[in-house]
């Protein structure tokens, strides 16, 4: 694994970081998976290769343990895991077993079953109570309509998974298609209808309803107030505007952090907004000349972390309450689904 801590990274979490981060950290957004579960027969000649593929072939549980050891030294850490969800094919069954079986080390950890919509209710039911999978992580990238840009919720998520998952009280992580993100009227729709009629679904909306930058949650903060069953993790998300936006939106009590890990949060680079727009930049992807400053990068995870501490700083949040942004939510929640799961048994 390439992953390595200079002196940058070091004063930066020395001088920013180290007091913010609890002694226990839930992450709730953590990809467990193996490069050879992509059955793209070109993926060692496509970009995710040098991104992933080459650095961070196997992200199982002790490589997600190194990790955080040296990012967040110190930390006990738990994590609601997940397959990476490869495009344009995928091992489910392998990815799926390879993070039920990671998770199985950590008892108080949790797996998410990466699903695709021609998965019926019965393969649905029989790994949920055969691996134990606490829920189901879709992806816009396996839409029935084969566009992975307009398409909506249902279109990737069926609504017979969402009511295996309205059944058994299970979480589901979702990544919002769309331009406009949370802000687009149909996504909206479509979540105030989905969350009513599927109530006993714990949704969590992923990268701040995928929302990097601040209009689209200000614009949507009205509407996503009143979805009760609905929480938000902050992973990726470097805008500490958007954060607190977010926060000042939904109430602090239902956002929770999540690293993108692996390989994002620990790339170098930021994600950056501008106009309606928000894009990775990184060390390899610019031509701005950095000679008057010092041009290094740090990484993903410790940009949206300064994000988080800015954002915590301005909205005044008590010890409790950043104590419940990266642990206790997030453990809560996932109790509340494993006992719901339990009792449906």
């Amino acid at each position: 694994m390439e992953l390595k801590f200079n002196d940058l990274d070091r004063r930066i979490w020395e001088e920013e970081l180290d007091a913010l981060v609890p002694q226990r950290v839930f992450d709730v957004h953590t990809h467990a998976y193996r490069w050879n579960h992509n059955l793209d027969p070109a993926k060692d000649n496509a970009p995710l290769y040098e991104f992933m593929g080459r650095p961070f072939p196997e992200a199982g549980w002790d490589q997600l343990d190194e990790c955080d050891g040296i990012l967040l030294p110190g930390r006990e850490v738990h994590r609601l895991a997940f397959p990476n969800p490869f495009s344009p094919s995928c091992d489910f069954e392998g990815a799926n077993r390879f993070v039920a079986a990671e998770v199985g080390s950590d008892p108080r950890s949790a797996a998410l079953m990466l699903v695709q919509p021609s998965m019926s209710t019965e393969y649905l039911e029989e790994q949920v109570r055969g691996a134990g999978f606490l829920g189901f992580k879709p992806y816009r990238f396996y839409s029935s309509t084969g566009d992975a840009v307009s398409c909506r919720i249902t279109d990737f998520l069926p609504e017979h998974q969402i009511e295996v998952a309205h059944r058994h009280g299970l979480l589901i992580m979702l990544h919002l298609a769309k331009r406009d993100g949370i802000s687009d009227p149909e996504n909206l729709a479509d979540l105030a209808r989905l969350t009513a009629k599927y109530s006993r679904v714990k949704w969590i909306l992923a990268h701040c309803a995928r929302s990097y930058s601040t209009w689209a949650i200000e614009w949507a903060a009205p509407r996503l107030r009143e979805l009760t069953n609905v929480w938000y993790d902050t992973s990726s998300v470097c805008e500490s505007d958007a954060i607190e936006a977010l926060i000042r939106g939904v109430g602090p009590d239902r956002v929770m952090y999540g690293s993108d890990d692996l390989p994002v949060g620990v790339a170098r680079g930021k994600y950056i907004t501008f106009g309606r727009a928000w894009c990775f930049l990184s060390e390899n992807n610019h031509a701005l000349d950095l000679s008057h400053c010092d041009p290094r990068m740090t990484f993903v995870r410790y940009e949206q972390l300064r994000a988080m501490r800015r954002a915590v700083l301005r909205l005044n949040l008590d010890r409790g309450q950043i104590e419940d942004l990266f642990h206790n939510t997030a453990a809560r929640l996932v109790e509340s689904a494993r006992a719901d799961l339990s009792s449906a048994h």
